[in-house]
């Protein structure tokens, strides 16, 4: 790659970086795997730079390669999970504030998306986090949009159900 291709990746990845570390954890529930996967994302971009034309789609094209890297990433085998006979112990309350109340959420919502489906999980995050419609979620995940819809419909039915009664907590009140 010359040097004026290298420094432009160079800008676009300073640029991004966080955004699709961000994302990756969102998908895949771990930093240390999501680090991984936007590794991945920036290595595969990097080395097909030369020949993406349209810089614009330069973000979809991330997306989508950092997508399939997780659900291809949870179909093997040793990342299967494995039931347990002992539950851990459930944390300790914490002190009630409103940072601690946005922690306490964000990391329920965290935990119930780490329940769904891989491609379900994909959806829910591409469209309620990143902000896509359904034609922007289906382009990212190379479906149709009806898929898209059917896959949103159980991924938020699989979601209300791992948050189970914590759902009731998570509402405003007021």
């Amino acid at each position: 790659m010359d040097e004026a291709a290298e420094r432009e990746f160079a800008e676009y990845f300073r640029a991004r970086k966080d955004a699709v570390r961000r994302t990756a954890f969102l998908l895949c529930g771990d930093w240390h795997r999501a680090d991984d996967h936007a590794q991945s994302a920036f290595v595969a971009l990097h080395r097909h730079w030369r020949r993406i034309r349209d810089r614009d789609a330069l973000d979809a094209w991330v997306r989508r390669t950092l997508v399939r890297a997780v659900v291809d990433e949870s179909r093997r085998p040793w990342r299967r999970e494995r039931a347990t006979e002992a539950l851990p112990p459930p944390p300790a309350p914490a002190a009630a504030d409103a940072a601690t109340d946005a922690v306490a959420t964000r990391q329920t919502l965290v935990d119930g998306l780490r329940a769904v489906p891989p491609r379900q999980r994909a959806v829910l995050v591409l469209r309620y986090l990143e902000g896509l419609d359904v034609a922007g979620t289906a382009a990212a995940l190379g479906c149709s949009t009806g898929t898209v819809k059917s896959q949103t419909a159980h991924g938020l039915a699989a979601l209300r159900a791992a948050l189970g009664d914590t759902l009731d907590d998570l509402r405003p009140t007021g």
